[in-house]
């Protein structure tokens, strides 16, 4: 094979096409959860939010209807992150829907939460040993 695939660039999201969704994506993706937003190029400045995480992005691209139809799509990005207990109790004490994990890996600790958009996102902490 002469390419390689080195790492997931961004992530998109839906979010709905209007200046609410913008304002309440960056009250959860900045205030809530701490991400830094970083500037879109000038053709797609009107059409959502991109954030900083290490080396990717996650973008929240607006289109109409906002979330995917499927409310049971298992589709979903992943963060990891080092206190997963931590992240939760903040996320809970702001008033953000969590849930359990729904089907424990070995040597992973994490849960779920949903974004203001009705979008699922995994948090998880590898153990010793483990990724």
């Amino acid at each position: 094979m002469s390419y390689e695939i080195r790492q997931i660039q961004h992530v998109s999201l839906p979010i709905p096409p209007d200046d609410e969704a913008l304002r309440e994506g960056r009250r959860f993706y900045v205030e809530i959860l701490g991400l830094r937003e970083v500037d879109r190029p000038p053709a797609l400045r009107n059409r959502g939010l991109w954030f900083r995480i290490g080396d990717q992005e996650l973008h929240l691209f607006s289109e109409p209807g906002g979330v995917a139809v499927n409310p049971e799509s298992r589709r979903h990005p992943c963060f990891r992150v080092d206190d997963v207990a931590g992240l939760r109790r903040h996320l809970d004490d702001n008033g953000v829907r969590t849930a359990d994990d729904d089907g424990e890996i070995p040597g992973r600790l994490r849960f779920f939460a949903i974004d203001p958009f009705g979008n699922t996102l995994e948090f998880v902490r590898f153990e010793a040993n483990h990724w």
